[in-house]
């Protein structure tokens, strides 16, 4: 009996991983994105973590940067904190209401879908954000992070 026992919790603890390996988000790929007005077209990550944690508030050529971005929940966003931040999404949000609550800044623009995400960084003069690859169109200009 001790072996069908060895067996089935072997088994169930194959299943658990599994299940946890496909609970990753279901998004491929996703590029950050700036107003077609923004001079720059290559960040590094640290820049980037700067920008999405409201520390670098200007472009060099002294635009305001104005931050768009997702839901914590949608899929999107949370493969932009994983990928290419190495965040997890509640770090951010964290670093975030830090900023609201003690004063010192403000949160991004919050958006409901890829679509108004789109348009909210084609529309605004220093925006950043982050889309699916398809997204990318003469509207918005992809940046490269090394």
């Amino acid at each position: 009996m001790g072996r069908v026992w060895r067996l089935t919790v072997f088994l169930l603890i194959g299943l658990v991983l599994s299940v946890g390996e496909g609970g990753e988000d279901p998004v491929q790929d996703v590029v950050v994105a700036v107003h077609p007005g923004v001079s720059v077209t290559r960040l590094s990550r640290n820049e980037l973590r700067a920008i999405f944690a409201m520390r670098r508030r200007v472009w060099p050529d002294g635009t305001p940067v104005r931050l768009y971005v997702l839901p914590d929940d949608h899929p999107l966003h949370r493969a932009f904190c994983k990928r290419i931040l190495h965040v997890y999404p509640h770090q951010l949000r964290r670093i975030w209401d830090r900023n609201v609550y003690s004063g010192t800044g403000q949160a991004p623009v919050e958006v409901d879908d890829v679509k108004t995400l789109h348009a909210r960084i084609a529309a605004n003069p220093g925006a950043i954000g982050y889309l699916p690859p398809e997204w990318i169109d003469e509207h918005v200009k992809p940046v490269e992070v090394r």
